[in-house]
């Protein structure tokens, strides 16, 4: 049966927890993150950098993308927009209201070529595992949206050679599982990495520890993963980059010690701590 990997919070000081004025956690000077509701958005840029001269790192949820814009505001001054906006997938909880910010903000849309069809109105996402258990999320994924949605002229591809638009510094990694496009940012300067939902720090299946946020380490969401030998291998490669920060798609931002043990726990005992019991069929 799928477990949780505890951290504990109490003896250590890798959790980063210090809130910015703007609503916005911040783990570097140019990289902070919020939480909306189930999901957490990534703001690239250093404060009041202006208009163009920031990233927005995933969309949140449809219905949330006005405090997404203020934070945006607060962080980086009012009537600001991105350079870009990068996915780390095109699941409902991470493109929110992502067709009107494009063209509110007139900005691109960059995504994996393999997350593309799910972004232009071509595909939808398979429906959820319901038989995962592990709380109360799963029951309700069925209600969840799958698209797909379409972005229009603001979709673009990620660049082949592994660079990212409007941040310099960092590359894409293609580690894929929870969603056949699913993408990764790193770099390497300071070990920081940006995972999405290729691992999260909370049992997302569960509605409490959604709302606690208790530290944990976990695979991803298990209720919309249809690939575990593909998230497996995307958490071993993530482990083998010994990152110093995460920050994640679902829980709190983590850095050091602690957080590189409990990552590599999860990638060697992936099969036992993260993987359902039983795969439905087709699953892989």
């Amino acid at each position: 049966m799928a477990q949780q990997i505890l951290l504990d919070e109490s003896s250590i000081a890798d959790i980063i927890g210090s809130r910015s004025e703007d609503g916005t956690t911040e783990v570097a000077p140019d990289l902070s993150y919020r939480r909306l509701a189930l999901v957490n958005v990534a703001f690239y840029g250093a404060p009041d950098a202006g208009d163009r001269h920031w990233v927005l790192i995933d969309a949140g949820l449809f219905g949330a993308t006005r405090f997404l814009v203020s934070s945006a505001e607060e962080r980086f001054g009012a009537g600001t927009r991105p350079a870009a906006i990068i996915l780390t997938h095109g699941h409902f909880d991470h493109v929110g209201g992502l067709p009107e910010l494009a063209e509110k903000w007139e900005v691109p849309v960059y995504a994996h070529p393999l997350e593309l069809p799910f972004l232009n109105g071509q595909r939808s996402y398979p429906p959820p595992d319901t038989s995962v258990g592990g709380g109360v999320m799963p029951w309700l994924a069925p209600l969840f949206p799958r698209g797909p949605i379409n972005l229009g002229q603001w979709l673009k591809p990620l660049p082949a050679d592994g660079s990212i638009p409007g941040m310099p510094g960092w590359r894409w990694l293609h580690t894929p599982g929870h969603a056949p496009g699913h993408v990764s940012l790193w770099r390497e300067s300071d070990r920081t990495i940006v995972v999405g939902d290729a691992f999260v720090t909370t049992a997302q299946e569960s509605a409490y520890a959604v709302a606690t946020q208790a530290p944990e380490m976990h695979g991803p969401p298990r209720y919309f993963t249809p690939d575990w030998s593909s998230a497996h291998e995307s958490v071993r490669q993530l482990a083998a980059l010994e990152p110093e920060v995460v920050v994640t798609g679902h829980g709190r931002a983590m850095r050091g010690a602690d957080m590189r043990r409990a990552l590599h726990t999860l990638a060697d005992q992936f099969v036992q701590v993260a993987m359902p019991e039983k795969l439905r069929p087709g699953a892989v």
